[in-house]
């Protein structure tokens, strides 16, 4: 082969590299583009059910008032509204990842800590309505008993969260994750 056919060859195969570098520059564009517009398509999903779980709270609240000697209404308001902060919570998440490009931790520790208290508010409920004697008779007590079981792993889980939410903050020198 002459010089001449290297440089050719050389002169093709960096066209090729251009042009692929091109091919896939576009690509991740199109990608990001992509990514963002189901980003906010996502948060205007979230955004809309925080706001339906609120309206959806003021009936419990009225329901609440009405009966304030039980505690039903108020534990499934409470429940309500944990779920509405959940949902705020996420949607705080997806906000700091589409301004930083981050996947942040705290977020989802905080969401998961709220979700596991969301659920020992309805074994609390269910636990209460297992204690009653009908219902211990027909066989509540082993019902309540694995509620107990629950109780027990989600208490340890929301000491591991707390202790991982501690730890993360202690380790950014006590800044929020993911702060502006």
């Amino acid at each position: 082969m002459t010089e001449h056919s290297h440089g050719h060859e050389a002169a093709a195969g960096t066209a090729l590299e251009i042009f692929e570098t091109r091919i896939r520059a576009r690509y991740c564009d199109w990608l990001s583009l992509a990514e963002v517009v189901i980003y906010i398509l996502l948060g205007t999903l979230l955004a809309c059910a925080a706001v339906l779980g609120i309206a959806g709270s003021w009936p419990l609240l009225v329901s609440a008032v009405h009966n304030w000697t039980g505690t039903e209404a108020v534990f499934e308001l409470i429940d309500r509204l944990l779920l509405v902060l959940m949902l705020l919570e996420i949607l705080h998440t997806l906000r700091i990842s589409i301004r930083s490009h981050k996947l942040v931790v705290e977020p989802f520790l905080i969401v998961g800590l709220i979700a596991s208290l969301r659920r020992i508010l309805v074994l609390g409920m269910q636990a209460e309505a297992m204690t009653s004697k009908e219902a211990w008779a027909s066989g509540g007590q082993s019902i309540f008993d694995a509620a107990m079981r629950e109780f027990l792993v989600l208490g340890l889980l929301i000491a591991v969260m707390v202790g991982a939410i501690f730890f993360l903050r202690k380790s950014m020198g006590g800044k929020e994750e993911g702060a502006e």
